[in-house]
Formats: structure tokens, sequence, C-alpha cells
């Protein structure tokens, strides 16, 4: 196989798993033994203090084995290895960019998208975000959204 293959083969799947290991995360992780980090992330904007939260620790928790990957694979070989650090670190751009600037409007860079996935995606944080506690939540991962928010969409166009 060349290289290069192997390399966007990495890369793939290396950002398609993340949006699994995110939603695993999510849910058993930060829902879980450290939802101490993640708490103030569930509070309404006007009960926070200032624009960090305790829940932006998550950055380094997937930054961090991006950034083994880069070492390992640019140092020491096999070269795919670095690929999959750069399908990490494209994930958590698109996590980045769709959960922060998009959904929770940290930055001010894009306004609202009206696409039916984009809607999905904001129906689907949004009930993640409808309960304020660890428990019984639903919607954990970011850009696989369950069908029941799409189907909404179709009934309020027919209406």
């Amino acid at each position: 196989m060349a290289t290069w293959l192997a390399c966007l083969i990495a890369t793939v799947a290396a950002y398609v798993g993340m949006e699994f290991m995110a939603w695993f995360t999510h849910k058993y992780v930060m829902h879980g033994f450290l939802w101490k980090w993640h708490e103030d992330h569930h509070k309404p904007k006007h009960e926070k203090e200032g624009f960090f939260e305790k829940n932006d620790r998550f950055f380094l928790v997937f930054a961090i084995p991006s950034m083994l990957c880069y070492m390992a694979g640019g140092l020491w070989g096999p070269t795919w290895v670095l690929f999959i650090g750069v399908g990490i670190s494209l994930y958590g751009l698109t996590y980045f960019l769709i959960h922060d600037v998009y959904i929770h409007q940290r930055f001010r860079w894009f306004r609202q998208l009206d696409g039916w996935y984009s809607r999905a995606i904001l129906r689907a944080h949004g009930a993640h975000h409808a309960k304020t506690t660890k428990e019984e939540g639903e919607s954990f991962g970011l850009l696989v959204v369950h069908p029941k928010f799409f189907k909404r969409l179709l009934r309020s166009k027919k209406s």
C-alpha cells in the first residue's frame, strides 16, 4: 500500500474514531467522574464567571494524545502515526468550530447556519443542555445526530 494512502486512511480513521471517542468521553467521563470539570458548561451564561470554563480543560485531554502522535510519528515513525495525530487535530478543529463557535457563540465568527444538518445539530445539543445535571442526558456526540432531531425538522416544514 502506498505511504500516502496509509496516511490518508490513518487520518480519516482517526477523525471518524474521534466522534465516537468524544461521545464515550462525554457520556461516561464528563457526565461521570469528571462532572466537576464539565458542570459549569451546563450552567446558563448569566451564571458563569469570565470567558473560560472548567470544561475547557478537556481540550488538553484530547490535545495531548494528538501531540504524542505528532511526536512519535514525526520523530521515530512510522509516518502513519503522525497522521493519526493529524486526524485527531482536524476533529478538534471541527469540534471547536461547531461546538464553541457555532453552537455556543463563544466567538462571533459566524452566526446561524440555515441547513437541515446544522439545525439538527442545534436541536440535539439543545436537548443535551436541557438537563443541568449529569444524569439522564442525551445527545452526547457532535456530528452524529439521532434521526429524531431530523424528523422534527421535517414535521415543522410540512406544517
